[in-house]
């Protein structure tokens, strides 16, 4: 084919994808709502045999296996009481062909090398767009045939889903994109589809560009990379619909401040060797290891309202610790004075797993404190300087739990620092979740 950009015969010797792509999400959006599972996979497969036997685009041969996959996940999963419904996959399998090829168009009109085929921010923009339009309208079509779920649940998943397959496009790995797109935002719609919530559009829609806007920011000011970008937009969407505006905020306050103390004696740092890489620009895993533990419970204020103090409670410690440890490890790390091990008091390297500093441990409080008086400042609580107090506690102590994990667990091979920062933010939240409920 001629009519394309040159970037879409780039891969895999010259062979234009997008027609394919084109047709396969035509056709499973009409023939989706009226054939059976069973039905559908034996089309699906074959299609597969033959791109094998053929040696067609592995592009298209990864996609159809994904299909496959989804198919017989939800064949078994009917047989269980289970329910991977078809709308899921007929929208996936739209962001993952309308959506990607949005992306490589884009992507072929900004990029300079296009031997490298990396996304860049426009790109990514391109596949959330057209992903989750495309997957609207395949899902709508569906509704509209078999009355199976409400329009408002279509949209959402449909944008949870672009989000899901954009952060997975913007990630490095040996899995091909196709593949791992398909089946992640596949999984992540089926996780929410379960719980039944679902969020007027209007609101979907500002929550995603208020979070996309400050993802936006912190890419420009290079505190986050693309995929913190996406991240950061997935979780802020989340966080935003399951609770509120501030929860997000405050979420993003410790990332800021964490931004800006990684500058702080960045050379001096980066001389002892324990400066963070890339100028101290974020990543997906930090922003999944650090922010995790806050999703869940933002997602669990929505579903359980009932327990929403407590739940509360144990956010703020949760982003306390995130945050106290953050800037322990940065401020920490410039004390004049020799570090000590955690486990044991004697004196070690500066940036050890596991050294702790009298200006780490003021940082570290420091750093819960403020997470303690803004939450105050929001309105989260009604008691302020119980809450306040509550929130240091579950932030200072979350952060030398992750003191202690480094000294022993992340030292042994154990556990990975993303690992060490994930179980830290949740021991944070649990602490302040117990205080509550003994104090309260």
């Amino acid at each position: 084919m001629t009519g394309w950009p040159k970037c879409f015969t780039e891969e895999d010797e010259g062979k234009d994808y997008t027609p394919y792509f084109i047709i396969i999400a035509l056709v499973s959006m009409l023939i989706f709502p009226f054939l059976s599972r069973e039905i559908l996979l034996l089309i699906f497969a074959g299609a597969g045999v033959y791109s094998y036997i053929t040696n067609s685009n592995r592009n298209i041969t990864n996609l159809i296996v994904s299909i496959v996959l989804l198919l017989l996940i939800s064949i078994t999963a009917n047989h269980y009481s289970y329910s991977l419904p078809k709308y899921i996959i007929v929208s996936a399998i739209q962001i993952s062909t309308i959506g990607f090829t949005s992306a490589t168009i884009v992507r072929c009109g900004t990029k300079k090398d296009l031997q490298e085929n990396t996304t860049n921010l426009p790109s990514s923009l391109a596949l959330l767009i057209a992903g989750a339009s495309s997957a609207f309208i395949a899902g709508s079509l569906y509704v509209y045939w078999t009355a199976a779920v409400s329009y408002e649940l279509i949209f959402f998943i449909a944008v949870i889903g672009a989000i899901t397959a954009a952060l997975f496009e913007s990630i490095p790995s040996s899995v091909d994109r196709l593949f791992s797109m398909t089946l992640g935002s596949a999984m992540a719609m089926w996780i929410l589809a379960a719980f039944g919530y679902t969020v007027a559009p209007l609101h979907l829609l500002i929550a995603f560009i208020f979070a996309l806007f400050l993802g936006y920011l912190a890419y420009r000011t290079n505190i986050a990379d693309i995929s913190a970008v996406l991240s950061a937009t997935l979780m802020g969407v989340l966080i935003i619909v399951f609770s509120n505006f501030l929860w997000f905020v405050l979420l993003l306050t410790f990332f800021i401040l964490g931004g800006i103390f990684t500058k702080y004696k960045y050379n001096y740092k980066l001389d002892l060797g324990i400066a963070q890489e890339k100028g101290g620009v974020r990543t997906y895993e930090n922003v999944f290891s650090n922010s995790t533990a806050a999703l869940v419970l933002a997602i669990a204020c929505g579903i359980y309202p009932q327990h929403s103090n407590l739940i509360t409670y144990a956010f703020l410690g949760t982003v306390a610790t995130a945050a106290g440890d953050t800037l322990a490890s940065e401020i920490g790390t410039t004390a004049r004075q020799t570090p000590r091990m955690i486990t044991n008091l004697k004196p070690t390297k500066t940036g050890t797993d596991g050294a702790v500093t009298s200006l780490g441990e003021l940082a570290s409080f420091g750093g819960a404190l403020t997470i303690g008086i803004l939450g105050a400042a929001f309105g989260f609580v009604d008691q302020i300087i119980p809450a306040i107090l509550i929130t240091c506690a579950g932030g200072w102590g979350g952060t030398n739990i992750d003191s202690l994990l480094g000294a022993t667990f992340q030292k042994n091979g154990y556990l990975s620092n993303s690992g060490v920062n994930f179980v830290a933010t949740a021991t944070g939240a649990l602490i302040s979740g117990i205080l509550y409920v003994l104090v309260l």
